[in-house]
């Protein structure tokens, strides 16, 4: 059995369960465009929703040094990728979903 999967344009990996999520880029029809972005999930209490942190490091011109900075991009996630806390993603920018989510999960990287 073959499930439907839409190619969303980007070399990665669909997932291999099917949902009826219409916010889903592989099995509804919402596009993604943007920022690409790698970040690990840091809650998933929210409704097909998961805040994804990304850490890096910003230079300081000052004091020539790095400093630790992290970002926290609210994210859909389809109920097809079963994300839990502390899974590796990919998150790709797409059209508002709500107030503070504009960003999609697209890839559940091991």
């Amino acid at each position: 059995m073959a499930s439907k999967v839409r190619d969303i344009g980007l070399d990665v990996t669909p997932p291999s369960s099917e949902c009826g999520d219409p916010n889903c880029p592989f099995h509804g029809s919402l596009s993604v465009r943007g920022q690409i972005i790698d970040g690990v999930v840091a809650t998933v209490k929210m409704n097909k929703t998961v805040i994804v942190e990304r850490n890096y490091l910003k230079y300081q011109k000052k004091y020539e040094r790095y400093e630790k900075r992290s970002s926290r991009y609210p994210s859909h996630a389809a109920p097809c990728l079963g994300l839990k806390v502390g899974d590796r993603v990919r998150i790709s920018e797409c059209r508002p979903i709500s107030k503070t989510v504009s960003f999609v999960v697209i890839e559940k990287r091991e």
